[in-house]
Order: structure tokens, then C-alpha cells, then sequence
């Protein structure tokens, strides 16, 4: 009995292409694995070594828990626009150079004379007067020209208008929206992820508040559900209800029937309804005779003593005047009196000469004048950053009906750039500035893996700064994108610089 012995084949020899596609198989792998939780990515170490942006209830916020720290001080963590522009400090940004960067991080307009638009004061008078501190609620004569210029746009034929007590001048958004929470009671107050990312720090600032989030669905393009909210309203017990209206970073906005409807359940339900308007004028028709108009809740209150609605907003995005910080705060009398009062232990009021300097600019005429402009201009802009995009191949899956912001999804980008925090640090290195999606959850910290956000996977491009400038962020973004689909993904996600005072402690709390 023979036995047939199976001839065996010499084992080929790897060659280098064999080695080379085991070792990038291998990283794609481990990228895969890599990117299932923040402890793992470079970008989400530098993020949490960054002082008040450890995890809730794992180690005192510090700058540095090695050295020396004052006794009570509690780090509330940096909005989205420091921490980047501390990450791009790091990088080698600097103001003194700020024009070799792209900046569609920034959260302002460009302030330079666009097409058509009345020309901005070159030099302000200062009177004598005006040396001296101007009242908490505001310079009157300003105060004034806020109450004719809603009631000239929005109020019209109704018999219920604005006075200058119905006005508060306050020294920027961020100080309304702080007087405003400081004079809210021991309440739940609501707001909706994604949102501007100061919302949940000033409100968490104010211990007797209670923020209550809700989130708003990208399958849904972002749209407030107000049958929801009233649902809410009654099994929650919200009190206060706060939002960006148009919507900051979406770009979407409550308008119309809607808007009115919102405002009747404020009135309905005795909730009080705060409303921030800043970009109110950044709306984009598409008939030339739409152009002009913008957007309000004071179009649908009833009563302006009455009905429970407060509206934030000022010279700093409409008239395209960030540097001023003279903003408003509109709403029934008696809280006009409350926000002086908080006023005068906040921010002690709004800078005196630039007060008086600013009532010529809310002449409603020239205002027309300003609008219009300003929404062809920035239309412009909006549809060439969406066009070349999507030459990119990012396609905006939910675009910008209002502000100069896009919320981009990174989601079908090749790891590890399809979240927000290493795309933002990518960029970085080509001299670029985006806000990672994580600062309008509104307050990441607060979550174990960011991983686990709903706008980990994105980020918010400005479109306010000028065409030049969005067209070299756009030139960046797309080398980065074509590196990453032409030479995988083991290109990215480490080797990112660091700040000098960056304390390495992740691995104390990971």
C-alpha cells in the first residue's frame, strides 16, 4: 500500500509592496479601533489637558494640578473661539500676523466698506460729558433711537410699542445674556444642541439655574419642534426657554407663522422666551425684492410690557461693529429695571462716547441702506464657499438659510479627519482656523467620550471674514481633504504642537 504524499509549495518570499500593504492594512485598523474613544486620539488629549476641559467629577479643574493652584478657583473651561485661538497661538498665530492665517473660526464679520454699504465712522466725538460713566440701562437718547427702529421695522400699526424703557444698553451680548441669567430665579431653563457656546456657561455660572438641554436633529435640518417644546414646557416645568434666532452654528432660523407661534406660546404658557437676534439681518431671499428684510420676535408680541419675551442684540454682527461692544437688550419694563440693577455689580454699563456715537447708525433709513447690503454681499459669499465645497466633495447636507456660518459633517471623511477636533488641528497646520462641532454641544466637558456628541463629527466655518481670506482656508481645507483620501489615514492624528503650558495629566484621569 502506497501513500501519495501531497507535494508542498515553497512559501513566496514577501517582497516590499506585500510589507507595505500589510503595515498600511495594519493602520487603517488600529485607526478604526483608534478612534472609538477621545483617549485615544492626540487631538481629544490636547483638548482635555486644556485647563476646565477635564471630564465633570474626575479631578478638581486646574490649570495644573502639579503646581501651586489659587484656593476656590474653579477653571469653567474656554468658549470654542479661545480654545482654538489658543491652539493656533500654539501653532504660531499671532495677531501682529493675523493675515498669513485664514480665520473661519471667527464668530465676527468682516468690518472692512463692503459694495454699497454707508461708510463706517473713521472718528467719534468725545464731549465732556461723556468722560463721565453713562447710566446702567444706557445713554436715553440711544435707548430712544433701539425703540424707534423696532417699532419703524417690526411694529407698525400696532398699538402696543417700545419706549426707551423697554431698552437696555449693555456693554456686548455675552453682558446682556449675563444680567439677563442674573436676575432668573431658581429655575429649569432649555436650550438646544447644537447652540452658540456660551449659553450653558453663563447660564451653569448662575447656581440657581438649572440648563436643561434638548437636541435638535440634523434629519430634521435642525428645527425647533414646538408642539415639543410646549410638551416640555409642561412635563419638564421650563421656565425660561433661551435660543440663537437666526441659528448659530446651523444656520438655520424660526421665521414666519412659526416665529409668531413660538412667541404665542411663551405668552400661553408664561415662559419666558429669550430670544438672541444678533444675526437677524443675515437673511438669504432669493427674489431680488426680498432683499432688505430681517427677522424679529417683536414683529408677533403682543403686548411689550406683557408678553414674557426678551430680545438680545447689537451693533456688533448687524452693523458689523464687534470692536464697539455696545449691544441692547429689549423686553417689558420691569426687567429693564432688574438688568440695571444686575448691571451695576456685572459689567457697570457701555462705553459712554461710543453710546452717543452709535444713534446716527440706527437711523432707519441708513439702516435699509445697511441691510441690503449687507445680505447681497455675504449671499455672494455664502454661495461660492458652498460651491467650491462641494468641488471638495464636502457636501453641506443642511445649508445655511441665514447667519455667515456653515456646520459642516465630516462623517464620511477618511478617519481620523472625519471628526471635528482633528480636522481642526490639521488645519492648524496649514495655517487655517475652524471651530470644532464639540463647543456647540454646548458644554463637552460635561461628556465622558466626546465621541459619544452629536457635533463630534463636525466643525463651524465662518464665512464672515473676507472673500481672500475664506478662499485660502478653502485652498487648505482642500490639501488636507485630498491628502487624506489619496494617502489614507495613517498620515493624520499625531504630532500636533503643543502650548507651553500645557500640562500632560490625561493619562491621571483616562
Amino acid at each position: 500500500m502506497s501513500v501519495t504524499v501531497p507535494t508542498l509549495k515553497a512559501a513566496r518570499k514577501p517582497t516590499p509592496l506585500d510589507i507595505a500593504d500589510k503595515i498600511e492594512e495594519k493602520a487603517e485598523d488600529e485607526m478604526k479601533h483608534h478612534f472609538k474613544h477621545e483617549s485615544q486620539s492626540e487631538a481629544h488629549r490636547i483638548f482635555r489637558e486644556s485647563a476646565g476641559h477635564a471630564p465633570r467629577g474626575l479631578l478638581p479643574q486646574t490649570v495644573n494640578p502639579d503646581e501651586e493652584t489659587v484656593p476656590g478657583i474653579q477653571h469653567p473651561g474656554s468658549t470654542g473661539v479661545i480654545y482654538c485661538s489658543d491652539r493656533a497661538m500654539a501653532n504660531g498665530f499671532s495677531y501682529a500676523s493675523s493675515h498669513e492665517w485664514a480665520n473661519l473660526g471667527q464668530g465676527a464679520p468682516e468690518v472692512g466698506q463692503i459694495p454699497d454699504a454707508p461708510h463706517k465712522p473713521q472718528t467719534v466725538e468725545i464731549p465732556v460729558d461723556s468722560l463721565e460713566y453713562a447710566p446702567t440701562t444706557g445713554v436715553k437718547a440711544l435707548r430712544e433711537a433701539v425703540a424707534n427702529l423696532y417699532n419703524h421695522t417690526y411694529r407698525q400699526g400696532k398699538q402696543s410699542q417700545y419706549t426707551f424703557e423697554n431698552v437696555c444698553i449693555v456693554p456686548g451680548g455675552r453682558a446682556g445674556l449675563s444680567r439677563v441669567a442674573a436676575v432668573i430665579g431658581d429655575v429649569y431653563t432649555s436650550y438646544q444642541i447644537p447652540d452658540y457656546t456660551a449659553y450653558d456657561q453663563v447660564l451653569s455660572a448662575f447656581k440657581r439655574l438649572v440648563p436643561v438641554p434638548t437636541t435638535l436633529e440634523a434629519e430634521d435640518s435642525y428645527h425647533l419642534n414646538i408642539q415639543q417644546t410646549r410638551k416640555d414646557i409642561r412635563t419638564q416645568g421650563l421656565q425660561v426657554i433661551i435660543a440663537s434666532n437666526p441659528r448659530n452654528p446651523t444656520g438655520q432660523v424660526i421665521q414666519g407663522d412659526e416665529l409668531k407661534e413660538l412667541v404665542g406660546l411663551a405668552r400661553d404658557t408664561t415662559t419666558t422666551l429669550i430670544l438672541d437676534e444678533f444675526y437677524s439681518w443675515y437673511m438669504y431671499p432669493e427674489n431680488e425684492e426680498e432683499f432688505g428684510k430681517s427677522v424679529s420676535s417683536a414683529e408677533f408680541i403682543e403686548d411689550v410690557n406683557q408678553d414674557p419675551v426678551v430680545i438680545i442684540d447689537g451693533l456688533t454682527k448687524n452693523w458689523r461693529l464687534p470692536g464697539w461692544r455696545v449691544c441692547w437688550v429689549i423686553g417689558p419694563r420691569n426687567l429693564i429695571t432688574a438688568l440695571s440693577q444686575s448691571g451695576s455689580f456685572l459689567d457697570g454699563g457701555a462705553n459712554h462716547p461710543l453710546q452717543l456715537a452709535a444713534i446716527p447708525l440706527l437711523d432707519p433709513e441708513r439702516v435699509q441702506v445697511e441691510r441690503v447690503s449687507l445680505q447681497k454681499h455675504f449671499k455672494f459669499k455664502r454661495d461660492h464657499v458652498l460651491g467650491r465645497l462641494e468641488k471638495i466633495g464636502l457636501k453641506v447636507k443642511v445649508p445655511p438659510q441665514a447667519t455667515f456660518y456653515i456646520w459642516l459633517d465630516l462623517e464620511d471623511l477618511p478617519a481620523p479627519i472625519n471628526n471635528g477636533l482633528t480636522f481642526f488641528e490639521e488645519l492648524l497646520t496649514e495655517k487655517t482656523i475652524v471651530i470644532p462641532g464639540i463647543f456647540f454641544d454646548i458644554n463637552p466637558s460635561h461628556r465622558r467620550n466626546l465621541f459619544n456628541s452629536p457635533c463630534h463629527h463636525f466643525v463651524r466655518l465662518s464665512f464672515g471674514p473676507p472673500l481672500e481670506d475664506l478662499d485660502k482656508g478653502l485652498d487648505a481645507i482642500e490639501r488636507v481633504v485630498n491628502k487624506a483620501r489619496h494617502g489614507g489615514g495613517r498620515r493624520f492624528g499625531h504630532g500636533y504642537k503643543k502650548s507651553i503650558d500645557s500640562p500632560t495629566v490625561l493619562a491621571r484621569f483616562v
